[in-house]
């Protein structure tokens, strides 16, 4: 038994050394603990439980859960992730964004009441097993391809979407159904508006003034928290249950127990492209966060090891009736200005809220349903970011088109669609974006300045032409270099071609095509290529394809960096050896975007 342990011990440990992740670093963190960390570690704990527990019952709502998921999500998810987590710096639990996409989901596939609740485990627990399986591959850095244009479209539209879901419940309306989308829920208020209740509208407006004065006045209280206490306190010494005020159930936390995920491939089928969307904005959020703090601090985040404690802390909720868990910036906020040393001060929060849950469960029953929804509505609004939605709609075309197919594809298609069209467009307008060489001739003129040529006429003939490569040369972009480059050699007096590859990156096996069809063409024509400033990792692309020894060695110069100019030399001798006595005039096509700062080199 002994041996066996031994062999599990050594095969963890290479797996930590071959990738990199830590299965139990809390050992660590409880070794290296220290008296002076405990008063900062509570108290950052107990202020970060008076805020996820409200919170927790609003993000419920938000995605139409019953309240205890979000109370138990906050609770589990804060005690889970501190096993697996290096930092302290990610306060996990349940958030606006994975809230709305957990609706949006559902309501898009049609799934709802007993069936959704059934489904919601199985859910949450591939979320947890794509983000781990993501840690353990290590591309947690890969997010930094993503554009922030495509989450502030994605935000915006999720903040409009959950306006629009609470808008009913602080108004009273009685709707057919959930609406899956915000065009959706827009048409049902305007078919329902006849059925307004004006006592919950009453208690929707005394919410909204008072939590507007305690946001105003008081930033740094539980606002949330005091307004669901004195509103369900007037409410219940007003109307005493005797009106048509619709509260929330109470909570009993004696029920809460352990729920395997029922398993079948149907669901699994249905749910795989949900929980990947929800999985990628979990990592967004959480990692960006842990980024975030993490240079306020001049501490440094391991990402992956972040993203393993997010999935652990999914499948963790998916066993225990809990919600979809991402970093919240409000509570780790919160835990980090309240004093947090160590990631016990978030397994401190859950245990609060834990016991919360049972303490304070039965109490939930004089909360009204409005009041809980207008300060959702606030939480919505305060998502609507002015000032990103300005940059990202003024900096560039790209951009405000990739923020415009993701929140317009938002407001009409469930988020999960959204965040993929988002991304698809970011993709394909990038891809546009690199894959555009354009080319400008220059030439001498008789200062020995390099300048424009306005006329072909300027060309002496036989004429030698240099050719800056600029940019990328992967599938993406070789059919149009090779295009290009042909338009070049239709020139009558053009008889060599030198291409300058110092700046050129990423040759695949379509640019070694379309590279190699550029030889055959200019071969028809009686064109000359040469290679000057050729890069190692160039020359390893063309030995491997075999296109090295179709341009010939004697016509590929290496780039040397303590002589940047000798290699194209070189290449110019070699085009005199080739064009036997003949003088040759030279003539530079360069990009002039990206080479501009360059005008004034010479070969």
């Amino acid at each position: 038994m002994a041996q066996v342990f031994q062999k599990l011990q050594q095969t963890f440990a290479a797996a930590r050394e071959y990738n990199c992740l830590d299965f139990f670093p809390l050992r660590s963190s409880l070794a290296g603990y220290q008296k002076s960390y405990v008063q900062g570690d509570v108290r950052a704990g107990l202020n970060v439980a008076l805020l996820a527990f409200p919170q927790g019952m609003a993000y419920a709502l938000i995605a139409g859960l019953p309240i205890q998921y979000g109370i138990y999500g906050s609770a589990i998810a804060a005690m889970v992730a501190p096993i697996f987590a290096k930092t302290s710096l990610i306060t996990l639990g349940p958030t606006n964004a994975t809230s709305v996409m957990l609706l949006s989901a559902f309501a898009g596939l049609g799934i709802a009441g007993p069936e959704m609740l059934s489904m919601v485990p199985l859910l949450i627990l591939l979320v947890g097993l794509f983000i781990c399986l993501g840690a353990y591959l290590k591309v947690a850095n890969l997010i930094q391809y993503i554009s922030r244009s495509v989450i502030t479209g994605y935000i915006t539209a999720a903040a409009l979407l959950i306006i629009t879901n609470q808008v009913p419940k602080a108004l009273g309306l009685t709707l057919e159904r959930k609406a899956a989308t915000f065009y959706d829920a827009v048409r049902l208020m305007a078919a329902s508006i006849d059925t307004v209740v004006w006592e919950t509208v009453t208690v929707s407006i005394v919410t909204a003034v008072l939590f507007f004065v305690l946001d105003r006045k008081f930033k740094k209280l539980p606002n949330v928290a005091i307004c669901l206490v004195v509103v369900s306190v007037l409410t219940e010494l007003v109307f005493q249950h005797k009106s048509d005020l619709v509260l929330l159930p109470g909570i009993n936390a004696a029920d809460w127990s352990f729920q395997a995920p029922s398993f079948s491939v149907e669901d699994i089928r249905l749910l795989v492209s949900p929980a990947l969307a929800i999985a990628l904005l979990c990592i967004l959020e959480g990692i960006s966060i842990g980024k975030s703090l993490a240079a306020k601090t001049g501490s440094r985040l391991d990402t992956n090891q972040a993203m393993f404690s997010i999935g652990m802390a999914n499948i963790g909720c998916a066993f225990f009736s809990g919600m979809p868990a991402s970093g919240s910036l409000t509570r780790s906020t919160l835990s980090a200005t309240s004093g947090g040393k160590t990631v016990l001060a978030s397994y401190i929060s859950g245990i609060i809220v834990f016991i919360g849950a049972f303490v304070l469960g039965p109490f939930t029953s004089y909360i009204p349903q409005c009041t809980l929804a207008v300060l959702v509505i606030a939480i919505g609004l305060s998502l609507i970011n002015k000032h990103a939605i300005r940059v990202v709609t003024m900096s560039t075309r790209s951009d405000a088109a990739v923020f415009g197919a993701t929140f317009i594809s938002g407001l009409f298609m469930p988020l999960d669609t959204a965040i993929y069209v988002g991304v698809g467009t970011s993709i394909v307008l990038f891809l546009k974006k690199v894959a555009r060489p354009e080319m400008v001739e220059y030439a001498f003129n008789d200062d020995g300045q390099l300048t424009e040529m306005e006329k072909p006429e300027q060309r002496e003939s036989p004429e030698v032409s240099i050719v800056h490569v600029e940019g990328e040369l992967f599938f993406g972009a070789a059919d149009l270099f090779r295009d290009q480059m042909r338009r070049i050699c239709e020139e009558p007096n053009l008889k060599i071609v030198v291409l300058k590859m110092r700046n050129a990156y990423n040759l695949d096996a379509t640019g070694v095509m379309a590279l190699e069809e550029l030889l055959l063409y200019m071969g028809e024509r009686g064109r000359y290529l040469i290679l000057s400033e050729v890069k190692n990792d160039l020359i390893r692309v063309l030995k491997n394809s075999g296109l090295y020894s179709i341009i010939e060695e004697r016509n590929i110069f290496v780039y040397e960096p303590s002589n940047p100019t000798l290699s194209t030399a070189k290449a110019l001798k070699r085009a005199k050896e080739h064009l036997g006595d003949s003088t040759a005039n030279v003539s530079i096509y360069i990009d002039p975007v990206r080479d501009s700062q360059k005008k004034g080199e010479r070969p």
